[in-house]
């Protein structure tokens, strides 16, 4: 199923179905869908990160350096922060918080308290490159950051103290995701391979075999069994996401492939009561696919 969207006008295009999606990319239509709804920008430039914060309201950030806060049923900004002095990367939350955390091109990842002022009330120094990567832990005390200065640093969130450094020749990350209910981080690099660190320790706990291509971003299932990679691709080669499995084989389990371009972002979806474990992606060829996540294939 193809999903179109702009995020950067925050434009809604989403078909609701009360179908089940298939994996060769098309769905059952059952159901009537929803006329479309464009609201209004909320940021002045491109978008490069969006993340939810709760039921109601999500955060994102992007080029014109800020971090919006707003309510994505109505596009209602309700709060902006300002101190970055280059362009927003990634941004996350903290589960059942007020906090928001945002990295930057500014080699700075910051942090904001939704009640709070428009400044930050902590800041995270100590990358020498864009910090790229960006994971709160499950209890929300420990924050993990990776950069394309190839270190990984682990953070006291209340302190702002680095608790450690981890440092890999090329290993230039493009994401992190904390596993739920662990003390292990999933990480993707430009050196084609997925890594899981142990956050105790902050060292590479295991290393799943090196894919053909850069691997873009990643995901972990809510059970924390499961975790999602992309790859780059051009023309039709490569932009195929990987499912691996992170606690028995840890071995890859199979492939979703269809994207012709850069696969730039996955994610497991909630599973409703009439349909099968699914996955998303979202790739540079404009599309968004919905795949059944127990078959894979081609879309």
């Amino acid at each position: 199923a193809l999903l179109g969207g702009a995020m950067g006008k925050l434009q809604s295009k989403i078909s609701f179905h009360p179908a089940k999606y298939r994996a060769d990319g098309s769905v059952e239509e059952t159901g009537p869908v929803r006329a479309a709804r464009q609201l209004g920008p909320v940021h002045t430039d491109a978008v490069a990160a969006v993340a939810a914060l709760t039921p109601d309201l999500c955060v994102s950030g992007g080029k014109d350096k800020s971090v919006a806060v707003c309510r994505w049923r109505s596009g209602a900004a309700l709060r902006r922060f300002v101190g970055h002095q280059r362009e927003v990367t990634k941004v996350t939350s903290a589960r059942d918080s007020n906090r928001v955390f945002s990295a930057s091109r500014d080699k700075m990842v910051m942090m904001w308290e939704l009640h709070g002022t428009s400044g930050p009330s902590q800041c995270f120094p100590g990358h020498d490159l864009v910090v790229t990567g960006l994971a709160v832990s499950p209890d929300a005390s420990q924050l993990c950051t990776g950069s394309r200065d190839n270190t990984v640093c682990k953070w006291d969130i209340e302190t702002g103290e680095c608790l450690g450094r981890a440092a890999i020749s090329r290993n230039l990350v493009t994401h992190l995701c904390w596993v739920p209910g662990e003390p292990y981080v999933v990480q993707t690099s430009e050196d084609k391979t997925v890594r899981v660190w142990d956050s105790r320790q902050l060292q590479v706990a295991h290393a799943f075999p090196a894919q053909r291509h850069i691997q873009t971003s990643c995901d972990v299932s809510p059970d924390g069994r499961l975790c999602l990679s992309t790859s780059s691709g051009c023309a039709g080669e490569g932009g195929e996401a990987t499912l691996w499995d992170l606690r028995q084989t840890r071995d890859r389990v199979r492939e979703y492939k269809g994207h012709f371009q850069t696969t730039t972002s996955c994610v497991f979806l909630p599973r409703g009561p009439a349909l099968a474990p699914s996955i998303a992606t979202a790739s540079r060829d404009s599309t968004v696919k919905v795949w059944e996540r127990d078959i894979g294939g081609r879309g």
